[in-house]
């Protein structure tokens, strides 16, 4: 952990680098602020709560929500932004396919799993194949506009949770080194 710690601390105090640049320094008033760069434990474990739900959201809109939200909670902004990157084109369809899932069930839909084949455009014309085409978005519009944000929200949860056990972990072994070293009991 004192690596980590380390990293970060380096990284932090580049931001007035960073912030001193012309096109930086317009927002340096609203993001160089110590309480979005502070390396604690309820800061960088709500940060990467941001960014798990953050990155459920649709792809050009993450980075927009993660930002916002750390700037509205004032946690870790770059633990937020990094977090959030877990979504990516190879991540994305499964995880549309877990929100519309987990959306059904939150519905109350007993075939969480079963997602309509979109309609066939052989035989149709086009206003039978847009209204087939609307009625099928329809039907998926729901659990995954439900879903979505409930997944943000488990995902959230159980990072700010797995954040907080592991700097746990991480400062009694630490202290239990230290006392290792020393000879204590």
């Amino acid at each position: 952990m004192t690596w980590l710690k380390r990293k970060m601390r380096q990284f932090a105090e580049r931001r007035h680098q960073w912030f001193a640049r012309p096109g930086m320094r317009r927002l340096a008033p609203y993001l160089d602020r110590p309480a979005y760069w502070s390396f604690n434990r309820r800061k960088v474990a709500m940060g990467v709560a941001v960014g798990l739900y953050s990155g459920v959201m649709p792809g050009f809109t993450q980075k927009a929500t993660a930002l916002a939200l750390a700037l509205l909670l004032r946690v870790n902004l770059p633990a937020a932004m990094v977090v959030s990157l877990y979504s990516n084109p190879l991540t994305v369809l499964p995880l549309y396919y877990l929100a519309y899932c987990y959306g059904k069930w939150l519905l109350g839909d007993a075939a969480a799993a079963a997602l309509a084949a979109p309609p066939s455009l052989a035989g149709l014309g086009l206003t039978a194949w847009l209204l087939g085409t609307a009625r099928w978005l329809a039907d998926m519009g729901w659990p995954l506009l439900v879903g979505m944000p409930a997944l943000g929200l488990t995902l959230g949860a159980a990072g700010y949770l797995a954040t907080r056990v592991l700097w746990r972990w991480a400062v009694v072994s630490a202290w239990n080194n230290r006392k290792a070293k020393c000879g204590s009991a």
